[in-house]
């Protein structure tokens, strides 16, 4: 097993992998409150929006200050699950149990949905987790539940291929609940239920892919979300382990940062990590109701 920092710290403690900067927002269902936040991102502005389990979208600026919301069309089935910005600022909106991606202007105008029915064939989806877009200007979408795949969808909504499956070997999955593209182009899926990242080319191939279940370092529970940093760090939120993990892109794992509670410094069943234009991670502290902002 790699050698790494940190990972042993005592519940409420900082160690030598990051200092917790900031803690923002707490339960409730006012503006600038939270109640069971499920997906965050951030825009090329520094702006950050959040969904919960109200299936409110609020948008804050890089300090936690509230901007603007509003609410998905319909919620009765389920919330969104999953947020991401596309190349032109608009956000797309993982309808997960409307089987559909929304997509809105940063002020909230919602402009264009792709998807809504479910179902196997290509352009039918599950249960939507992510969507990401590429700089040639087409859609990757991920979905769980029955099929466990991964979707390339033209910028004007129509289909092309798929990829992925149910399972457990290489190239399939078990709940991809998030999606990154990093510099070279290469796709990374958050591999959450087989507890492992996957890292695939631009046209579905399966390039590398890493990631054992446990708790200690080097090891993962349901990563649920994961970013990159300008040196080639990944950071993994890990819903199971309440810890974000640094690896190197290879897998050795660099260090953990907080325990399992309720205090600042800690986490319980975070669901999402981003970094800001200042270099600092914020991460969904779902189960406590709030972000924490750390220096990593």
């Amino acid at each position: 097993m790699a050698t790494t920092i940190g990972c042993l710290a005592e519940p409420g403690s900082e160690n030598s992998l990051g200092s917790l900067d900031k803690v923002w927002g707490r339960q409730g269902v006012s503006e600038g409150r939270f109640q069971k936040p499920r997906a965050l991102t951030i825009d090329q502005q520094g702006d950050i929006y959040v969904v919960d389990m109200t299936s409110r979208i609020q948008k804050f600026d890089s300090e936690g200050n509230f901007l603007l919301g509003w609410k998905t069309p319909i919620d009765n089935q389920g919330r969104p699950t999953g947020l991401a910005v596309d190349r032109s600022g608009r956000l797309l909106v993982a309808d997960t149990h409307y089987y559909r991606i929304l997509i809105y202007t940063p002020d909230g105008e919602l402009v264009q949905v792709f998807g809504g029915q479910r179902g196997s064939k290509l352009g039918e989806f599950g249960l939507v987790t992510d969507a990401i877009q590429h700089v040639d200007g087409h859609y990757y979408v991920s979905e769980y539940g029955d099929w466990d795949r991964i979707q390339l969808v033209n910028a004007d909504g129509s289909f092309v291929k798929q990829w992925g499956g149910h399972g457990t070997e290489p190239g399939k999955f078990l709940r991809p609940q998030n999606l990154r593209l990093d510099p070279q182009d290469r796709i990374w899926v958050a591999d959450a239920c087989n507890h492992r990242l996957q890292v695939f080319s631009s046209e579905g191939e399966l390039i590398t892919f890493w990631g054992t279940p446990g708790s200690r370092p080097g090891e993962l529970s349901y990563p649920y979300d994961l970013e990159f940093d300008e040196a080639g760090h990944v950071y993994v939120c890990e819903y199971g382990n309440h810890r974000i993990q640094k690896f190197t892109a290879e897998g050795e794992s660099l260090g953990c940062w907080g325990t399992a509670g309720r205090k600042p410094g800690q986490l319980w069943n975070p669901w999402g990590i981003i970094r800001d234009l200042e270099g600092r991670l914020h991460v969904l502290d779902t189960n406590n109701h709030r972000i924490q902002r750390i220096w990593m």
